[in-house]
């Protein structure tokens, strides 16, 4: 095999491993910041489960994998590799440069798992992945160059994996945003610290919600089924979630990573109905590997349909290569299958308002 075939297959295996190794479970403990509010979502709710040696718990579903998976699916022939390689398709971009000045409310997406959000007149960002690092590069561009983003005020960390928290696009958005204050889950400020000056850091546990300065607004941190790990030995040392915001009638969930699981239903009973469901549909196969931590396309429509959303806005798919299917497939099995939402598909399209007006 040559040394270049070699690397190109191994890059994404070392990456995966650096988070897959799976962890013993012990005894539970329950943790919070006790500095934040807590929307229980139920009477007997003690917190974000967390081990004696303070490592992290799905709710429902501990995280189980090996490395012998990952072998499996890294050493096993793709069955859509030939059809993967002939998806060149990009994801469509709108040829209209966006006003940032304006005042009014707005969700556009970066690609992946990044957006800009603008409700009651503070900008957030979500898990910014704005450039190449040595492994991923993006299949589509950003929608607008770096020097036309607006001022930042909140970023959104919902965990610690290299495709949500990138280290080059934090330091040139503190840059940029000196007064940037960050929301983001317990444990993570130790993984950020070296790459941050005097920002805020906000920690949340599990239906935690943030300080803010406007009281119209909240934003809850919220549970997904996932993992973290970024080195050898910090497995699950720094917890994973969604995000939940919500402004007068205006609602926007963001998932971040998840696979299936019941917290999507625990939620809705929580916090209410979601207007905008920002859902990830991509990085599913093979599904018998991935299903822990990535929801298909299908099993995305019916975590909408449980959460009684209005608007089905899919993401986490076509910017960067991360699994077996082709780049936009999974678009095309959610706008194929739209008949069985119970609300309405918004198309992802970069650097375009999503939020309906």
């Amino acid at each position: 095999m040559k040394p270049k075939y070699l690397f190109a297959l191994l890059v994404p295996a070392i990456m995966i491993y650096m988070i897959v190794k799976p962890v013993d479970q012990l005894e539970m403990n329950f943790t919070s910041n006790s500095s934040l509010k807590t929307t229980s979502p139920s009477p007997n709710w003690k917190g974000t489960p967390i081990d004696s040696k303070g490592r992290f718990s799905n709710l429902y579903h501990p995280f189980e994998a090996s490395i012998k998976d990952l072998l499996k699916w890294k050493l096993s022939k793709n069955p859509q590799k030939e059809e993967k390689n002939d998806d060149t398709r990009i994801l469509p971009s709108s040829k209209e440069k966006f006003d940032f000045n304006t005042k009014e409310d707005y969700i556009i997406w970066l690609g992946h798992a990044s957006y800009l959000i603008q409700i009651e007149g503070l900008t957030f960002i979500t898990d910014p992945m704005l450039m190449d690092n040595l492994f991923l590069k993006r299949r589509s561009e950003l929608p607008f160059p770096l020097e036309d983003f607006p001022k930042i005020n909140y970023l959104l960390l919902s965990h610690n994996h290299r495709d949500h928290c990138d280290e080059s696009s934090l330091k040139w958005l503190i840059e940029q945003n000196p007064q940037v204050k960050i929301l983001t889950g317990l444990g993570m400020e130790e993984v950020i610290s070296s790459w941050i000056d005097n920002q805020e850091i906000q920690e949340a546990g599990w239906y935690q919600s943030y300080n803010l300065p406007i009281e119209e607004l909240e934003i809850h941190f919220v549970p997904s089924r996932h993992w973290s790990k970024r080195w050898l030995n910090d497995d699950n040392k720094s917890l994973w979630g969604g995000f939940y915001l919500k402004s007068g009638e205006k609602s926007i969930y963001f998932m971040s990573d998840s696979g299936q699981g019941q917290h999507f239903e625990d939620i809705k009973n929580t916090l209410g109905n979601p207007q905008y469901c920002i859902l990830g549909i991509g990085a599913y196969k093979p599904e018998w590997f991935m299903y822990q931590s990535h929801i298909s396309p299908l099993d995305a429509i019916d975590a909408f349909n449980s959460m009684g959303g209005e608007y089905f806005i899919p993401m986490h798919y076509g910017t960067f290569d991360l699994s077996d299917e082709p780049a936009l497939e999974p678009w095309d099995v959610v706008s194929s299958n739209q008949n069985k939402l119970n609300g309405q598909l918004i198309e992802p399209i970069l650097g375009l308002n999503l939020m309906q007006k």
